[in-house]
């Protein structure tokens, strides 16, 4: 093992990132003196590299001089490694095979768990216009700064009547009939069960560690002393810690009718808000009393899409009066997010859509087209939400950058994973 040690102070010594270095180094404070004294002790006494070096050639050396440096056990490069930024392991990956066994280790999420040291990444869905294939992406902090989408092309495709959330550090993808999970610390697929009968037109929610998907099912509907099949509105829940499928659809007595007329889903408070394409399609669903309710007016005032819950508040993109929304269910009233005029007066002036994603504790992030200099391309804006005094919510633009350059693709779904 010791060789995956030397070759971690290699990288050390050879990385051109110096953001990446010092958080490496840094890391390393943490650890006896004689570790951090022996990486920078190789820093010095090895040649600068020079173009055709690669990083095999030099871990080829170190292996030859093994007594250049002091080998921390496994435990001790597992602790420097997971303190390293999450966003960082695609570069660190690049260094040997054994590296990126590493970075696929459960032990090594499980120490940053340990550590409380988690980071919120996400996963996107983006439709391909000329394929028509639907793929998975994940947003990817280059070596430049800049972040960029970048298809994980181990993950399946998604089918066009899917749905996808996430729970932990797992994206959970319902298909027609059959449910899939993959880990998003090692990009890992497992087929889940199948649906007891095909569902259309889904949309998933998550509360607490179950998933509720709501669509449209063939159910037996019993009237007098007959019985007879037809369309209508079902749900199942799915068990994320049993991994297992509620085998019995349930028949809901509330008459919501059949098709795709829901635009979006969110769940506040925990309950299943469903917003309709026309306000009397939107409805409210309580799990615990397994209940329809008609949307309360204040709420389904608004025609919110691509809208997502951050502390407990949901949010969502008025691209028609370029202003961020916030819906307050305590205080059941819209407010405008300050701060944000003429960052999405100027950026989003033409977007004919938008999505809006939890990135954790006080911020979000927004998705949005742009076209420039005669390209189509996606931009992502990281905003940072701050309730003032007198309960207004300002925000603050953190970042913004094209993600994804010109290509035929619009954006499906959005989730946030914590790895």
């Amino acid at each position: 093992m010791h060789l995956l040690s030397y070759k971690l102070l290699v990288f050390v010594s050879f990385v051109r990132n110096t953001n990446l270095l010092a958080k490496i180094l840094d890391s390393c404070r943490f650890f006896p003196q004689n570790l951090t004294s022996s990486s920078l002790h190789l820093r010095s006494s090895l040649p600068s590299p020079s173009i055709g070096h690669s990083f095999n050639h030099m871990s080829e050396n170190m292996e030859q001089s093994p007594e250049m440096l002091l080998s921390p056990p496994d435990d001790v490069t597992i602790d420097i490694v997971a303190r390293v930024p999450r966003s960082h392991y695609p570069t660190l990956s690049l260094v040997s095979k054994s590296f990126r066994k590493l970075i696929a280790s459960p032990k090594l999420y499980k120490r940053r768990s340990q550590l409380g040291i988690t980071q919120r990444r996400l996963y996107a869905v983006l439709r391909n216009r000329k394929t028509g294939e639907f793929s998975f992406y994940v947003l990817h902090r280059k070596l430049n700064g800049y972040n960029r989408l970048v298809v994980v092309r181990s993950l399946p495709f998604m089918s066009s009547r899917g749905s996808c959330v996430s729970v932990g550090s797992k994206v959970y993808v319902f298909n027609d009939l059959s449910v899939l999970s993959f880990d998003c610390t090692s990009h890992t697929v497992q087929r889940g069960p199948n649906f007891p009968q095909r569902m259309s037109y889904k949309e998933a929610n998550v509360i607490g560690k179950k998933v509720y998907v709501i669509g449209d099912a063939f159910c037996h509907y019993v009237q007098g002393t007959g019985w007879m099949k037809v369309w209508q509105k079902a749900v199942t829940v799915f068990d994320t810690e049993t991994e297992s499928l509620e085998r019995k659809l349930v028949k809901e007595d509330m008459a919501v009718g059949v098709g795709p007329f829901w635009s979006d889903s969110v769940v506040l408070e925990d309950k299943i808000y469903l917003k309709g394409y026309m306000n009397g399609n939107s409805f409210v669903y309580g799990p615990e009393e397994r209940k329809w309710e008609l949307m309360d007016e204040v709420l389904n005032s608004k025609d919110w899409e691509g809208a997502c819950v951050v502390d407990g508040v949901l949010y969502y993109h008025d691209r028609s009066g370029k202003v961020l929304w916030a819906y307050d269910p305590k205080q059941g009233c819209w407010s405008v997010v300050n701060g944000l005029e003429e960052f999405l007066a100027v950026e989003t002036a033409r977007s004919r859509w938008s999505i809006t994603v939890n990135h954790g504790a006080e911020k979000l992030a927004l998705f949005f087209p742009k076209k420039q200099y005669g390209e189509k391309m996606i931009c992502c804006a990281e905003i940072g939400l701050e309730r003032r005094q007198g309960g207004e919510i300002w925000g603050k633009v953190q970042w913004c950058h094209i993600v994804i350059g010109d290509g035929p693709v619009d954006m499906v779904k959005c989730v946030s994973v914590t790895v």
